[in-house]
């Protein structure tokens, strides 16, 4: 049997109809005139830091692992995770706060874990923008994504989001969002009375 060579115009024509499929799902997430999912705003322009995307012990943080520990580092815009015996090491890119004054930190910890979050926004979230809902069902509009860890500090989550553009990205009220398919995996390894440190 004979292989045909595969030629260089059919890769390229290949790659390109990859990039324009990948790239389509984040084009079709902003909706013209929904105040949920309004066009990305530009960041001012900041310095890379290539060393939030790598791995951290927990001590520096912890005084131990039980129940599990999560680090959100809101500079770096990642997520930790360590597991009760520390056998599981996981880093996710997150979004944090828009600004300062939305942005918590300290120590909380999980206390109700939900798949299919339901979403109402806070009383000073309405109060800046009347025009939202008052509340959204569980599904594809639901800016908590499919999965919400709830912490401790009253109306603080760590949840998914439906909008990827968000992520890595000074994007939320007070919340910690991740991609879905991550939330979805640390939704599965953290436990009620997880740990979680903001810094």
């Amino acid at each position: 049997m004979v292989k045909k060579p595969i030629h260089s115009s059919s890769r390229r024509g290949f790659l390109a109809g990859a990039s324009a499929l990948l790239a389509s799902p984040a084009l079709a997430q902003y909706t013209p005139g929904d105040p949920l999912r309004p066009a990305p705003e530009a960041e001012p322009d900041v310095r890379r830091n290539v060393s939030g995307f790598r791995a951290l012990d927990w001590q520096p943080y912890f005084s131990n692992t039980n129940n599990g520990a999560i680090l959100v580092d809101t500079v770096s815009r990642a997520l930790h995770y360590w597991s009760d015996d520390q056998s599981v090491y996981k880093l996710y890119p997150s979004s944090v706060p828009l600004t300062e004054e939305l942005t918590r930190r300290g120590r909380t910890s999980v206390i109700r874990k939900v798949e299919g979050p339901s979403w109402s926004p806070t009383p000073s979230m309405k109060k800046r923008n009347p025009e939202w809902p008052d509340h959204i069902p569980p599904g594809p509009d639901n800016p908590l994504g499919t999965h919400a860890l709830y912490l401790s500090w009253k109306y603080y989550r760590i949840h998914g989001t439906h909008d990827t553009r968000k992520i890595g990205r000074r994007s939320s009220n007070g919340c910690i969002g991740l991609f879905n398919e991550d939330i979805a995996e640390l939704f599965s390894m953290a436990k009620v009375g997880t740990q979680v440190l903001l810094i």
